[in-house]
């Protein structure tokens, strides 16, 4: 699956796609870091971190880096 059959069904069932996105967006940025976020979701970081940041991310101090080590 990937974004565009998630927005194409979505829109099939009358659901406002875009509504939908930033509300999970919200509720995933208090989860996980906006970078973690968007790679996983294959979205832009700049505009998952502004959804993230409206919504109070616990996450704004997050710096990404390789920390498996």
């Amino acid at each position: 699956m990937n974004p565009g059959t998630s927005r194409d069904a979505l829109r099939k069932l009358g659901v406002p796609a875009e509504q939908g996105r930033t509300s999970a967006i919200r509720r995933l940025a208090l989860q996980a870091p906006a970078p973690v976020i968007a790679q996983a979701l294959g979205s832009h970081d700049k505009s998952t971190t502004r959804i993230a940041t409206e919504a109070g991310t616990p996450w704004k101090n997050y710096a990404p880096a390789d920390h498996t080590r």
